[in-house]
């Protein structure tokens, strides 16, 4: 009986464990709608 073939595992990206890359993150918006939308969420949140 045949084996199948096992597939070499790929080596990890450097550029994606330098400690650097983990100070970014999600990048809100700040315009006038973000701004809105925020007060808007709040003010539901508070009447339930």
């Amino acid at each position: 009986m045949k084996r199948a073939k096992k597939s070499h595992q790929k080596p990890r990206n450097p550029e994606a464990q330098n400690p650097l890359l983990k100070k970014g993150g999600s990048h809100a918006r700040q315009d006038k709608r973000a701004s809105r939308a925020k007060q808007k969420a709040q003010l539901r949140r508070e009447n339930g």
